[in-house]
């Protein structure tokens, strides 16, 4: 587990007093909202439909049982009982009064936490797997790398006005569950001849102009992380679209002027933003590595564990969905969903926190984590101890054994909050997760992402849906997209149109058609939607999307 140094407190702390004046000002009318705009976007406050919203950030998604056990104190305390669970593995409360927002800034600075950076024109919360530290699958832990950059980017004075916002992430596993392909820049750690270094990635995102990211570097040093990094956001910073924001992106800047071109002019930066350091800071790198030791994990018998499997069939089926391999035998990692059908994805309840604060003390070595798919992670839990852990869960409504299923949606909170989108997502989520739960079909249909966003600003990553679902307004009519065949894991890939849009009332109905279809389609149980997808093309799918079409073709 981190923790947090004594400097990190007390420039959190300064910030907190630095944003206190500023609300007082705009409170007393010393400033106008366009002046305090930039102000508070710099603190991580929006102003959304209904409300201001308050978006913290949560390093590579790492937190404690007490900063959990704050979060869920802000959320009863300033918000309405909960907070939301974002894909940038941070959280955000939606209903705080602006009055009040450098308090909760206050009660995060005690903990170590803060909402700098968590919007604006600058470099955002850097994201990592989720089972960092624990996956089987894993060469080496990013976390330190991962606190490396967010050491180096914070209030970085070169980029605090890019053209646009920044995203990083990192992964260190076999299989990449940090998406890095579709970030700004992309970072996979490897080896090569005995050398640990990075296959950097660089020009991916969503939103209205999705793309896959481009490698830059095959192979680059451990040691020249840091100025490549800056090499690749000042050639940005100088290059990128100022004049239109849509394509203000460095997607758009690598894509318009091209990768060779661009590359030049990186690795010409590089030489000399590389004189500038002398390699990576190894007492830095190694002080945070010796802060991310592996726990005392216990070398025991997983007692009843098999015994309770085989006598309660919920909780085999919660073992066999919702645990993801440990590499220390007798450990898994434990995921909790907050997707239980009916309810809002992603929302945590402050009794749903403590609670998963008092667990992970009590079996998880205190250590969580927020996955990007707006759930949580318990990453290291002894066999022995599922049981007991699956009846607290359940107990609280947390138990669903759904983590990679079809109610397993990502959702962006849509018009229901958000000032920006054109359609809602929260219901359409609802009503799909619901309709395949009482149909019977969920565990018969397996491993599917559905990921549904209401604007095309894409916050739900339906483009990297195996099945996407983008809502848009038809002449003040919610009408919703499908997209099918995109992936951010194994095979980068972007969701492609499938057709026309549907009406709210038909998305149920031509998922349930897409779905079926597929089922009949399949070769055996053990082919996936996106498998079956790719070995058959997009014809049959369409077929079952729009059935008219089909007969009259």
């Amino acid at each position: 587990m981190f923790d947090v140094r004594p400097v990190d407190t007390e420039y959190v702390r300064y910030r907190a007093a630095q944003f206190r004046a500023q609300v007082e000002r705009r409170l007393d009318g010393s400033l106008t909202e366009d002046e305090f705009r930039p102000l508070r976007l710099m603190n991580g406050v929006y102003l959304q439909l209904h409300a201001y919203m308050l978006r913290i950030a949560i390093p590579y998604g790492t937190i404690s049982p007490d900063q959990m056990r704050m979060l869920a104190h802000l959320a009863q305390n300033y918000d309405k009982g909960y907070g939301h669970w974002t894909t940038r593995q941070n959280i955000q409360f939606n209903w705080p009064k602006l009055v009040e927002i450098p308090d909760m800034l206050d009660h995060l600075a005690s903990v170590g936490l803060h909402a700098i950076q968590t919007s604006g024109n600058t470099i955002r919360n850097t994201t990592t797997d989720a089972f960092a530290g624990a996956a089987a699958d894993e060469y080496m832990d990013p976390r330190p790398y991962a606190e490396l950059i967010r050491s180096w980017s914070t209030d970085h004075a070169e980029f605090q006005f890019l053209p646009r916002k920044f995203k990083i992430a990192i992964s260190g596993a076999k299989r990449d569950r940090a998406l890095v392909a579709a970030h700004d820049i992309g970072l996979r750690l490897i080896e090569r001849d005995g050398q640990t270094g990075f296959e950097v990635w660089v020009g991916g995102g969503l939103g209205r102009t999705p793309m896959i990211g481009q490698v830059i570097r095959d192979f680059l040093p451990e040691e020249d992380l840091l100025p490549y990094l800056e090499a690749i956001i000042e050639t940005y910073n100088l290059t990128g679209r100022r004049d239109n924001k849509y394509k203000a992106r460095i997607k758009i800047t690598v894509a318009e002027r091209g990768l060779d071109v661009f590359k030049a002019e990186v690795e010409e930066e590089f030489i000399h933003r590389r004189r500038d350091f002398t390699g990576v800071d190894r007492d830095a790198l190694d002080t945070f590595r010796a802060r991310f030791t592996p726990p005392a994990f216990r070398n025991a018998e997983i007692g009843e564990y098999e015994a309770e499997r085989a006598k309660n069939p919920a909780f085999r089926s919660w073992t066999d969905t919702n645990l993801h391999p440990h590499k220390v035998d007798g450990y898994a990692s434990v995921i909790v969903t907050f997707k239980a059908p009916g309810a809002t994805p992603g929302d945590a309840s402050h009794e749903q926190m403590r609670l998963l604060a008092d667990l992970a003390e009590q079996y998880g070595h205190s250590d969580l984590r927020i996955i990007h798919d707006q759930n949580v992670a318990l990453p290291h839990v002894h066999k022995s101890d599922l049981p007991a852990l699956y009846a607290a869960l359940r107990g609280a409504g947390l138990a669903t054994a759904n983590a990679g299923l079809t109610s397993d949606i990502i959702a962006c909170p849509g018009m229901d909050y958000c000032a920006l989108a054109t359609a809602r997502s929260i219901p359409i989520a609802q009503e799909i997760s619901e309709h395949f739960r009482e149909a019977g079909l969920e565990q018969e249909i397996g491993k599917l992402n559905i990921r549904i966003s209401g604007c095309i600003n894409a916050c739900g990553h339906h483009h990297l849906g195996h099945i996407g679902i983008l809502g848009l307004d038809r002449a003040g009519v919610e009408n919703y997209q499908i997209t099918l065949g995109g992936d951010g894991y194994d095979i980068p890939s972007i969701g492609q149109r499938a057709g026309a849009g549907f009406p709210a009332e038909e998305v149920v109905p031509a998922i349930d058609r897409l779905l079926r279809a597929y089922l009949e389609l399949r070769e055996d149980p053990a082919e996936r939607f996106i498998d079956a997808y790719r070995r058959l093309g997009a014809d049959p799918f369409k077929a079952a999307l729009y059935p008219a079409e089909a007969a009259h073709a």
